[in-house]
């Protein structure tokens, strides 16, 4: 297997994973529980020092020291997928604005939501414009679904999951995405079971 996806409950691995299941990439998941500290055992270690997870190897790159290439932060692997096995970056704009989109998943999005004092001063701001860019349809970058939309909608579908007592009436096109996200089997099969 090329492509080795270290990931567990409860972590940003189900981004790379519903990515990958998405596009019909061969990947091997190997399931750490950071909850029993198995992310901090020492064969993960020597993988990534940091403990964090998710962790891809893509044995298909060597590294200048010979090593397989290995990503950690979700992000920095969706934009490899993106790259390196699909259509999603077809220009150099394509790469820029998929990076744009998955550091403000990843940084922004996700600071106003699970930040209290951000949830509440950025949050309705955010939304309103998400929802604004989402009214089309389309595909935040170029004309395919891809690392982006990939990114954007999981932090979206977390709302009713984590947060149902947001009240998402004021925001009709992240309402409809979010139905739409629920309902493709690549991201059951990569959320599994949450509801």
């Amino acid at each position: 297997m090329v492509l080795t996806l270290y990931g567990g409950p409860k972590t940003r691995a189900s981004l790379p994973r519903w990515y990958m299941e998405e596009k019909d990439i061969s990947y091997q998941l190997i399931e750490l529980d950071h909850r029993k500290g198995e992310n901090y055992n020492t064969e993960f270690l020597a993988i990534n020092p940091f403990g964090k997870l998710p962790t891809l190897i893509d044995s298909s790159i060597s590294m200048p020291n010979g090593e397989p290439l290995t990503l950690f932060e979700s992000g920095a692997i969706l934009l490899h997928l993106a790259e390196q096995y699909s259509e999603d970056i077809q220009t150099i704009e394509h790469k820029a604005l998929t990076s744009q989109w998955l550091q403000f998943a990843n940084s922004t999005l996700s600071i106003a939501l699970f930040v209290p004092r951000h949830r509440e001063k950025e949050f309705p701001h955010l939304m309103k414009e998400l929802d604004r860019q989402l009214e089309t349809g389309q595909p935040l970058v170029g004309n395919i679904w891809g690392a982006a939309d990939c990114a954007i909608q999981a932090y979206l579908a977390y709302l009713p999951l984590m947060f149902p007592q947001i009240d998402l009436t004021p925001y009709p096109s992240i309402r409809t995405t979010i139905k739409h996200v629920e309902r493709r089997p690549a991201y059951r099969k990569a959320m599994g079971n949450l509801r």
